[in-house]
């Protein structure tokens, strides 16, 4: 695994990521977590996890978002199965009220990063800050090798996402459409589901496009307009 230089502390917020931008679904109580969390009231340590495409980078984006308007100092970073960056990263990371991780199961294997998260854990929780984790399995089942990071993974609140019945899908897509403005009724929902990506961080992206696509052409997203916009746009694998 290759490793970057130091990144600056600093991250760049996704204005659409937010708990209000979020089709919550069957996760009404793990939202209430994440938000009582970031307001004090809540666990000091939440571990995320589930398969892609649930939306934990979303979530973990919202509770900055959250952290921003309460005035609080916040950071995320998404880690790469390729490329870690420095651990000189943690430096002084343990001054933020809000910390989150996105795929904390990247450093697993990486002594020097894991001695350096489970001392940047330390000093962070002795502030009585708060630690946000996500990945894609339990905590217990990241191939940590420092017992005592393992350990410490696993304190705190463990939540897992479920995932969304196909008309939780759709019922998603049409909140998403709804935020950007646009309507996408059931029988397009099913017909997205059913014939381009069941994952939805691919299917909000495609929602940009037929929102864009629709403003052109100035038409309401029928099912032969959908299936004109996939064919001349075919979507990447």
């Amino acid at each position: 695994m290759t490793r970057t230089k130091q990144q600056p502390l600093h991250f760049e917020f996704r204005a659409n990521q937010t708990f209000d931008d979020f089709f919550p679904g069957s996760n009404v109580e793990i939202i209430d977590h994440l938000q009582k969390s970031i307001t004090g009231n809540g666990e000091s340590q939440i571990f995320l996890w589930g398969q892609a495409g649930l939306g934990k980078s979303h979530l973990l984006q919202a509770c900055c978002h959250q952290a921003q308007s309460l005035q609080l100092s916040s950071f995320y970073f998404a880690l790469s199965p390729s490329e870690l960056p420095d651990p000189a990263l943690l430096k002084g990371l343990d001054k933020f009220d809000i910390v989150c991780f996105d795929n904390i199961e990247h450093i697993a294997g990486d002594s020097v990063w894991e001695t350096a998260f489970f001392n940047f854990f330390n000093l962070h929780r002795d502030q009585d800050h708060t630690l946000i984790l996500s990945a894609a399995c339990p905590p217990n089942e990241i191939a940590i090798r420092l017992p005592d990071l393992k350990t410490r993974l696993n304190w705190g609140l463990t939540l897992k996402i479920p995932p969304l019945s196909d008309d939780d899908r759709i019922t998603a897509l049409i909140f998403k459409a709804d935020q950007m403005g646009f309507e996408i009724s059931p029988k397009a929902g099913r017909f997205l589901l059913t014939h381009y990506d069941r994952n939805l961080s691919s299917l909000w992206v495609l929602l940009t496009r037929l929102d864009k696509a629709s403003l052109a052409a100035k038409r309401k997203l029928t099912l032969p307009f959908l299936r004109q916009i996939l064919r001349e746009e075919p979507h990447d694998d």
